[in-house]
């Protein structure tokens, strides 16, 4: 059996998120790419919360989701991972940055992005994904996926199964529907 977890690794930080469907679907996300998840508190929900839980379905044994007590934490553990961070106020759109296999890519909150003083501390490491003009932002789980397989796409999707195929039967009921 393949190991879950390998280094180097893609991990994803959100810095105080507040809304829990947005974190369960970007448990799912990493649960499928096998990007580490840190949730920086003070969190806006309970990691028990069930909209959580039902936006992250069954993915939540695939996922490793660590917890930190504040960003310098999750420095102090990574202090060699390059980190880029996600904001509207970035001066370059994301594809334009050459990732690293090991790296960290950092989100804020949904309702106020990260903090500008965080922002200040690393002025050439933050991307914005393109929007028209007047459009504040995009959904949190949505701009982490957008990055996420960016960073996977720039190493030709490494460690992920690329092909499918049809099976020629219809497909039964998800079992996750017992959660509705």
């Amino acid at each position: 059996m393949e190991a879950l977890y390998c280094f180097p690794m893609i991990h994803i930080c959100l810095v105080e998120p507040e809304i829990p469907q947005n974190t369960g679907n970007i448990i799912r996300t990493c649960a499928a790419t096998g990007a580490a998840l840190h949730l920086v508190r003070p969190l806006g929900f309970s990691l028990d919360d069930r909209y959580m839980k039902r936006a992250g379905l069954d993915y939540f044994s695939m996922a490793r989701v660590l917890v930190h007590d504040g960003f310098d934490a999750v420095k102090r553990e990574h202090p060699d991972v390059p980190m880029v961070f996600f904001t509207t106020k970035g001066a370059k759109p994301y594809t334009e940055y050459a990732y690293e296999k090991d790296v960290i890519l950092v989100f804020g909150r949904e309702t106020h992005g990260l903090p500008e003083s965080l922002l200040q501390k690393f002025p050439g490491q933050c991307a914005r994904i393109p929007m028209r003009e007047g459009a504040r932002s995009l959904n949190l789980s949505n701009s982490v996926a957008v990055a996420l397989y960016e960073v996977l796409r720039q190493h030709s999707f490494e460690g992920l199964k690329c092909d499918g195929k049809l099976t020629g039967r219809e497909e039964a009921v998800p079992p996750w529907l017992d959660y509705l």
